[in-house]
């Protein structure tokens, strides 16, 4: 879908010039898919609306069905700011509340973000620039995971350790460079319109696939530790669990839709939990050795949080063995189970058009 004539003049003008005329700042469009949120979303909101970024600045928020005061609060807020516009996302997905919002969106360079994840000052004015320094089609930083209660922070501590997620730098840190995807992300609306914006049956691992997919027509993926996103992690086990088996299930999806995009980052987890699951049906039959497999890996869980929960509270520090199990088991079942049809566009029922 091209945007309208209205977006397509304000992307070549949508530009205001600083004090002094050193330079003209391109206008911005933020775009946030919102869904049950309101424990976060006015501190969201209000972190993206007081960045330090001289252009011109929107934000759209598609708002999901919620069952909470959601939608209260995302009126509210734009009733205070004329610069907020509220647009509805039916389904409450994400590609979908995510494309919603682009295409309701005016300027030519997009900002992604959550109704969980809390701005820094300059996070939208680092965008801009690495951007207009590397010739980046997307652009983004890192995933700062910082909890609250004992159990957040145990998994704060987890989302940004080899042992809990692997090396990847958006959420372990590093040099600037390109990479395969980043956290949230920074785009240039020609690039997403050249790809054909979010693939609406990636309900998760949608940055991953759209990424590639800006890869594979010539586009450039970059990091930067410049910016630095407060993310809120999951606030129980059970919710954490939920969250990776899903994300498992999807990451397989992706890689059957395009071959050769795993590596043993992505196969360690599945690889350990039928390693595991080996040694307990061994073990269980008489073959005491076979043990040692889940032994072996509760022992590195232990040993691991040892020498990553270093500075925790001793609240945090008992729970991280148990985070980082959580993580890669969960990940693991989901990327093993996840159905062949995952993914498969949904046949219509009998009578109802196709789309």
């Amino acid at each position: 879908m091209n945007p309208s004539p209205h977006a397509q003049h304000t992307e070549r003008h949508g530009t205001r010039q600083r004090a002094g005329g050193e330079r003209t700042w391109p206008a911005v469009s933020v775009v946030m898919p919102v869904l049950n949120e309101q424990r976060h979303l006015t501190d969201s909101v209000r972190r993206i609306m007081s960045q330090d970024y001289p252009g011109e600045m929107e934000l759209v928020l598609a708002v999901g069905p919620s069952r909470d005061r959601t939608e209260e609060i995302a009126r509210r807020l734009a009733g205070e700011d004329a610069r907020i516009v509220v647009v509805a996302n039916p389904t409450g997905r994400t590609p979908q509340g995510l494309n919603i919002a682009i295409k309701a969106s005016q300027y030519s360079i997009i900002v992604r973000v959550d109704g969980h994840s809390l701005l820094p000052p300059d996070y939208v004015r680092a965008a801009v620039e690495t951007m207009e320094e590397t010739g980046a089609d997307n652009v983004g930083g890192i995933m700062a995971a910082e909890g609250v209660t004992p159990f957040e922070q145990a998994v704060a501590r987890a989302m940004t350790s080899r042992i809990g997620v692997g090396n990847a730098r958006f959420h372990t840190g590093g040099e600037a460079g390109e990479v395969e995807t980043v956290y949230l992300g920074t785009f240039r609306r020609s690039a997403l319109e050249r790809v054909g914006y979010y693939d609406e049956t990636f309900t998760r691992a949608q940055d991953w696939e759209m990424n590639h997919r800006i890869r594979q027509t010539g586009g450039r993926i970059f990091f930067t530790p410049r910016m630095r996103v407060t993310y809120r992690p999951r606030p129980n086990l059970r919710a954490l669990a939920k969250q990776y088996f899903h994300t498992g299930r999807w990451r397989r999806v992706v890689g059957r839709e395009h071959q050769g995009t795993l590596n043993l980052r992505y196969l360690a987890p599945p690889i350990a939990v039928v390693a595991m699951t080996a040694g307990v049906v061994a073990g269980a039959f008489g073959f005491w050795p076979g043990w040692l497999l889940p032994g072996g890996y509760a022992a590195a869980m232990v040993a691991g949080a040892a020498v990553e929960g270093r500075g925790l509270a001793p609240s945090a520090w008992v729970r991280l063995p148990l985070v980082f199990a959580t993580m890669h088991v969960t990940w693991g079942v989901g990327f093993l189970t996840s159905p062949p049809r995952l993914g498969q566009p949904t046949p219509a029922k009998p009578g109802e058009p196709v789309m």
